[in-house]
């Protein structure tokens, strides 16, 4: 289904986001098709890039946590850390981007910290008899993650599977920043942060909260748009399902905002996206239908198959 634009109406905080300070370590270099997935080395210069260690080089190393004691390696610590940027993965995704495409490593490992109580590992309904294993964090597992200082500060740590309906369009997520990842490293740039909906919702909802009377003004609308880097499509603003704040060669500072269209989404609320300015992404089958809906209104924005 496509999602509503910003709506206007504020909302409590999303409890199990967590904001707190958080050391950078970098993003997962993407290489399409998830050839490899790494965090950067942390335990040298954060920006240094590496693939992923071999097991029997991969030391497990001591985590604290009140009166427990995690040991984790390397590998497992990337993989909690993309599951608490992403909130969401797909197994198969997570073995191929995280892990190289080794399955049988990611299964071992998943099932270590799923016996910690680190992970959550779940097989949803999707559609008709279909099904989908994700995993993610649980609330001990963000805990961890946080302590353990192994994220950049201002990125938002995610634990829970809230959304079980959106499961297959929420973990696509993960591939599809690994998609467009490569494409900004291609260019000699360099991720910084992601930021999910969730997130940009959370942060407008707040600044027109304190608009008060003047929050159905176009003006204002206008101005709280342009402030945080979106459009006003017909009086209204859409949120992207992910920004990605990026580096440039040059080392200028710059954001994209991606949209992971499926079938499911209406005519109207694909060129809702079109016409904010999202870079279109699509699962590869549902491509044709959704260029088809483009081109049918007039749009020339371009879909980005996964």
């Amino acid at each position: 289904m496509s999602r509503d634009s910003f709506p206007f109406d504020p909302r409590e905080d999303d409890a199990s986001i967590d904001r707190t300070q958080i050391r950078p370590t970098g993003f997962p270099r993407a290489q399409l098709p998830c050839e490899r997935g790494s965090w950067n080395d942390l335990e040298s210069d954060r920006l240094a890039r590496h693939s992923l260690k071999p097991e029997n080089e991969d030391r497990p190393r001591a985590y604290e946590l009140g009166r427990r004691t995690f040991l984790l390696r390397e590998s497992e610590v990337q993989a909690i850390a993309d599951l608490g940027t992403f909130r969401v993965v797909a197994a198969d995704d997570l073995a191929r981007c995280a892990y190289s495409g080794d399955a049988t490593r990611m299964e071992r490992e998943i099932r270590h910290l799923h016996e910690q109580g680190i992970v959550v590992d779940r097989t949803l309904p999707t559609y008709g008899r279909n099904s989908l294993r994700v995993v993610g964090l649980t609330k001990l597992g963000k805990r961890l993650l946080r302590n353990a200082n192994l994220l950049a500060d201002s990125q938002a740590v995610y634990h829970g599977i809230v959304r079980p309906r959106e499961a297959k369009h929420d973990a696509g997520l993960y591939r599809l920043f690994h998609a467009e990842a490569a494409r900004i490293e291609n260019a000699g740039g360099r991720p910084l942060r992601v930021i999910l909906d969730y997130e940009l919702s959370r942060h407008l909802n707040r600044e027109l909260e304190r608009l008060g009377e003047r929050r159905n003004d176009p003006y204002e609308i206008a101005t709280l748009a342009e402030r945080h880097g979106l459009a006003v499509v017909d009086g209204k603003i859409p949120l992207p399902d992910m920004r990605i704040e990026y580096q440039t060669a040059d080392l200028d500072l710059r954001q994209i905002n991606l949209e992971l269209a499926t079938r499911h989404y209406r005519p109207r609320g694909v060129a809702e996206k079109a016409k904010a300015g999202f870079t279109l992404y699509s699962l590869r089958e549902d491509a044709p239908r959704l260029r088809r809906i483009l081109d049918e209104q007039e749009l020339t924005a371009r879909i980005f198959a996964l």
